[in-house]
């Protein structure tokens, strides 16, 4: 399969090509424990007073998503209850490369009806995700996935999980269609590398360097930069609108551990604490030395957790999660028992900070990589345009590597778009940003704000074929996307 007919099967999730599914659990021994059941289903929920219908993911337990423990197996049973194909990625987990949940890279589209087996190694802990790869996901096809470890389910610290989302009652192949310019054109995924990489003050030789108009800490929005590209409805915070947000009792003098994932398609938030003093504590699932924060940046595909102390005299306090550029807001309300709560608007009086880098600079992992010299670098650039709507990797063609060795992406954004660029299977860490080396955190989503350089290093242990892409839904589906192949996979 080629990258074109890859991308293909992000609009085309109903092209299913065989069933690929695992032994029926009656075939099992008798003597394992079941496994979990988790269903793709639809919905109806309420927006803006009018009814959708959309995607869900159903646990055993009857809510959203899945909560394990550490340490343990993640056996689940995936069925498909909808009447589309469909596939679901476990999103900052490292599974076996079969097992990834990403359309024919290798696994076939679940279909309606069919039930598929997963087990691998959960891992550590973390605040992760789960959701299809296809434009589904604008359809609310994604729930959190969250892996407590010991020490987080035996701590007095209350835990809120906020899933965030865009919304529009138009379908994602409308709104590619609209943002592709022609509708009849709209499907397809072809590259188009007429608009190649900007000239970077010489060539891709090898040697870092700032850029004019490279993105600096607290850096206000760029001349010439898009910030927001498709005009939504509705901001939602557990399915739900600022204007009436799902509100969490909280014990006055209490600690909360907020996990927040950006499951939006297409917007980047920044979270607002309000009157709550915060500590970052984790990004991506991954433990960093804490950090005391008001407003923390999340991109598409990123997850924070933040504790939060609520005041030994009680009362509601919003947390926020301000659009980029816009007014717009949505977010949740922690409360004490018997506490009055206001009205919210879902806009508020001026726009959401525009995301840069400021506060990745400052954070460090808990637990580094080891100290180890690259075996290969690959230096790439992100490119594209609004006219067409085409995004590319330039560089980014032949991304193969050996098992073991420790390997480092040099990425430069030459677009004036932002791009939070996610690596499947892997955790990668931050070691460089704008010509700036240090240790920062260990993640699997990072940034790059137009004209940013970022370089990531990770080790090669996990052998398979694995996208690398924007998680941006539209750039991803428009040829933002590679592949990191090692051992032949693929």
């Amino acid at each position: 399969m080629n990258r074109r007919q890859f991308l293909q099967n992000l609009a085309l999730s109903a092209a299913a090509i065989g069933s690929g599914a695992s032994l029926p659990w009656s075939a099992r021994a008798a003597t394992t424990p079941p496994p979990l059941n988790l269903a793709v289903t639809t919905r109806t929920i309420e927006v803006n007073g009018k009814a959708a219908r959309v995607f869900g993911l159903v646990g055993p337990d009857g809510k959203p998503g899945l909560t394990l423990d550490a340490g343990t197996q993640f056996d689940v049973q995936l069925t498909n209850q909808t009447g589309e194909s469909t596939l679901i990625h476990w999103h900052g987990l490292t599974p076996p490369w079969n097992m990834d949940g990403v359309p024919d890279n290798p696994a076939a589209l679940l279909q309606p009806g069919e039930e598929r087996h997963y087990n691998f190694p959960v891992g550590a802990g973390g605040t992760h995700w789960m959701h299809a790869h296809t434009l589904q996901e604008q359809n609310l096809l994604a729930a959190p996935l969250i892996v407590r470890t010991a020490e987080e389910r035996n701590s007095d610290a209350q835990e809120v999980v906020v899933l965030l989302h865009d919304f529009s009652f138009r379908t994602p192949e409308e709104l590619l269609a609209e943002l592709k310019g022609a509708g009849g054109h709209a499907m397809s995924m072809g590259m188009n590398h007429g608009n190649m990489m900007h000239d970077m003050s010489g060539k891709m030789d090898g040697h870092r360097m700032a850029m004019p108009g490279m993105n600096m800490p607290g850096m206000a929005e760029m001349p010439g930069m898009d910030l927001n590209d498709i005009k939504y409805d509705a901001y939602l915070a557990n399915d739900r609108t600022l204007d009436d947000p799902e509100t969490f009792t909280v014990e006055k003098g209490g600690r909360v551990r907020l996990r927040i994932i950006n499951g939006a398609t297409a917007t980047a938030f920044t979270i607002d604490t309000g009157a709550l003093k915060g500590s970052l504590v984790a990004v991506d699932g991954i433990p960093v030395q804490p950090l005391a924060v008001h407003r923390v940046p999340v991109s598409m595909g990123q997850r924070v957790d933040i504790l939060l102390d609520i005041p030994g005299e009680g009362g509601a306090f919003p947390v926020f999660a301000l659009r980029e550029g816009s007014p717009h807001r949505t977010g949740i309300v922690l409360a004490t028992a018997g506490a009055s709560i206001r009205k919210f608007a879902t806009e508020g009086t001026e726009p959401g900070p525009v995301l840069d880098l400021e506060l990745e600079q400052r954070l460090r992992a808990l637990k580094p990589l080891t100290t180890a010299k690259p075996a290969r670098t690959f230096e790439m650039a992100l490119s594209g345009n609004m006219s067409g709507y085409t995004w590319q990797i330039e560089g980014g063609e032949h991304l193969d590597v050996r098992t073991g060795d420790r390997i480092r992406f040099v990425i430069r954004n030459m677009s004036m778009m932002a791009h939070p660029m996610h690596l499947h299977g892997h955790h990668f860490q931050i070691v460089g940003l704008n010509g700036r080396d240090f240790a920062g955190a260990v993640r699997d989503t990072v940034l790059l704000p137009p004209m940013a350089e970022a370089v990531l290093e990770f080790d090669a242990s996990n052998p398979g074929r694995w996208p690398f892409h924007c998680h941006h839904l539209y750039h991803m589906a428009s040829g933002m996307m590679s592949f990191l192949s090692y051992d032949k996979a693929g």
